[in-house]
């Protein structure tokens, strides 16, 4: 009988985890879930972001070495960083548009904004995301550029959320690498490749148990999912911006349809798998060694393309956050400060927004972070951030999860853009956990 494919195993999982989480509600059985439950989801997403650095420092390594020409690579550099800020422009513009015609903030009732407030507003997620905006404003005009550069190499891989430094280690070791010759670079080159291939297998590995974590995983979204009456209150927002999400959706099926002339639904399958997992993990860190391993075998993408864009783009490109800054923002200021709504706070949003995402972590949550930097910069008042954050903390994780999925299927699509652009889009080459497995019986 032939193997059930692995995004319909995840599916299954997701839906069988969504089911008995309402289950648990009904019967109050939270406790077990969180303390029988949770932890598989938990161990999975520890075991994505283990391999998430080795993954980035050996295939990219791979990648560059491969080149033999680094001139190659400063051009898929400048093509990945231009395409990245250009669907993050149009990403916001969808946001901003439609939130301006549907106006969703219209049917929120001062009562449900007090409820929220009530709620939310001292809730220590909210205070400590508020510190950390006001943190990251406060820092210079160059602190990102600084941020980049590691002091300690060591100290940077140990921190996953110092991605973008050790990208900026890998490709300086790669580069030099390179310049130090073909044959003294040999040896170094063969630990990298076989440590890249090592890794990759430890990803087929981990994706056998995929099923059960995301059951796992969603059976915990759904027993801390909150009020239901205010999810209720807040689904004109939620609807505004999963019509964005789709919208992006439509759009990078235009890209690669008209663009590498690949069926757009052929590549949504072939992506499938990496999406339900950005979408049970609400993180593109975790789910980079996934989206690796589905763009390189399964779509065709070349490993001297792909090592560089989805790494920076997990870190840099959130297209499916930035339209969620634009809606939240604008639907905060309908609601709170509806005089601030004039059409050069909505430029700024579309700057600070495009700003905020490059410099944002690739983890759960970091949306409301940028959010309160984009309100800083149209001079939101500062009295009501809580309420402001309070106003869509109760459906922040679902959409969380959606836009997270955005991030994750935009990366991909650069990717083969990109890949495409320099003759590096070629045929899938799809390799199983067990391959090799009759040379070690």
């Amino acid at each position: 009988m032939k193997k059930l494919a692995l995004h319909w195993q995840i599916l299954i999982g997701m839906l069988l985890g969504i089911l008995f989480g309402f289950i648990a509600l009904q019967f109050g059985w939270n406790n077990f879930i969180a303390d029988w439950i949770k932890p598989l989801g938990t161990i999975f997403v520890k075991l994505l972001k283990l391999i998430a650095v080795p993954l980035i420092i050996a295939s990219l390594i791979k990648g560059i070495s491969d080149l033999q020409d680094i001139s190659k690579f400063k051009n898929i550099g400048v093509r990945t960083m231009l395409i990245y800020i250009g669907t993050t422009v149009i990403a916001i513009t969808i946001g901003l548009v439609l939130v301006n015609v549907i106006q969703p903030g219209d049917g929120i009732s001062q009562a449900t904004v007090d409820k929220l407030t009530n709620t939310y507003a001292g809730n220590s997620s909210i205070t400590a995301k508020i510190t950390e905006a006001t943190k990251q404003q406060s820092s210079g005009p160059l602190q990102f550029v600084v941020d980049m550069v590691p002091d300690n190499a060591i100290s940077a891989m140990s921190n996953n959320k110092a991605m973008l430094q050790v990208i900026f280690f890998t490709i300086f070791l790669g580069i030099s690498m390179l310049l130090i010759g073909e044959k003294k670079a040999k040896p170094l080159k063969k630990f990298f490749d076989s440590l890249n291939d090592a890794i990759l297998k430890m990803v087929d590995l981990i994706m056998l148990v995929s099923p059960y974590a995301v059951f796992a995983l969603l059976a915990n979204v759904v027993v801390t999912s909150g009020d239901p009456d205010i999810l209720l209150a807040l689904l004109k927002y939620a609807g505004v911006v999963v019509l964005g999400l789709i919208l992006m959706i439509v759009f990078y099926s235009i890209l690669v349809s008209v663009y590498t002339k690949k069926n757009p639904f052929w590549f949504l399958k072939q992506l499938s798998p990496a999406q339900l997992l950005a979408f049970s993990t609400s993180s593109s860190a975790a789910t980079l060694p996934v989206t690796m391993e589905r763009v390189e075998e399964h779509i065709g993408v070349d490993k001297e393309v792909s090592s560089f864009v989805l790494p920076v783009g997990a870190t840099i490109n959130m297209d499916g956050t930035s339209l969620y800054q634009a809606v939240a923002a604008v639907f905060v200021m309908q609601v709170l400060w509806p005089e601030g709504m004039g059409f050069a706070n909505q430029m700024s949003i579309v700057l600070t927004a495009l700003l905020a995402s490059i410099g944002s972590a690739a983890v759960p949550g970091a949306g409301m972070v940028m959010l309160v930097i984009v309100l800083e910069s149209i001079g939101f008042p500062k009295d009501l951030y809580p309420v402001a954050l309070a106003l869509i903390f109760a459906v922040d994780r679902p959409l969380d999860m959606l836009r997270t999925t955005i991030n994750v299927t935009g990366d991909a699509t650069v990717s083969m853009i990109v890949a495409k652009s320099v003759g590096k889009l070629g045929k899938p080459n799809v390799k199983n956990w067990d391959d090799n497995y009759d040379e070690v019986k």
